[in-house]
């Protein structure tokens, strides 16, 4: 039961979004941008940060969400999603792609914890500064709509294929349909 009362049945952040217009618009729309938005990083990659993110910060519906919809995103490669998160630096991913997911992880803990090593990393492996400013947003982002989530207790399904669902429409349709 979530420590609000909700006038809806949705899950997660969608209940929410559901609920409060006022901060679903700008909410979605961030989430558009850096997830959906124009990027060299891929659309399967930026929620690959996404759900490594929610995974660290113990965010269940997040982390099943954005797990699923990665997966649909990368030709169902739910076996990458899980590697990703259970252990980047040894999941079949391009060495960017590592170096971004640490500076992820390092952001997960608190923004002071980027260190110029992290930054030098990834600039040495090709990663633009572009790169580098949208992994440290969307990894900022997601501690904030994983907090949402979990400080209101919101409702998680247990069952794992209204994730799967939930991530083939966040594939396919983007975030802006919740506002």
């Amino acid at each position: 039961m979530a420590h609000i009362n909700l006038d809806n049945q949705m899950p997660g952040i969608v209940g929410l979004l559901t609920q409060f217009k006022e901060t679903a618009k700008p909410l979605t729309e961030l989430a558009q941008v850096l997830l959906r938005g124009e990027s060299t990083l891929s659309e399967g990659e930026r929620e690959l940060i996404a759900s490594l993110v929610s995974s660290r910060n113990e965010c269940e519906f997040c982390m099943r969400s954005h797990s699923a919809t990665a997966s649909h995103l990368l030709d169902g490669n739910k076996k990458l999603v899980e590697q990703v998160r259970e252990d980047f630096r040894s999941a079949p991913v391009s060495d960017k792609l590592k170096t971004l997911l640490n500076i992820a992880a390092q952001v997960q803990k608190g923004g002071r914890h980027v260190s110029e090593e992290d930054i030098a990393a990834a600039r040495q492996e090709g990663a633009t500064d572009k790169e580098i400013h949208d992994t440290v947003l969307i990894a900022a982002a997601f501690c904030l709509y994983n907090r949402y989530v979990d400080g209101l207790e919101t409702f998680t399904p247990e069952d794992e294929s209204a994730y799967d669902e939930h991530g083939k429409e966040l594939a396919t349709e983007g975030y802006l349909k919740f506002n």
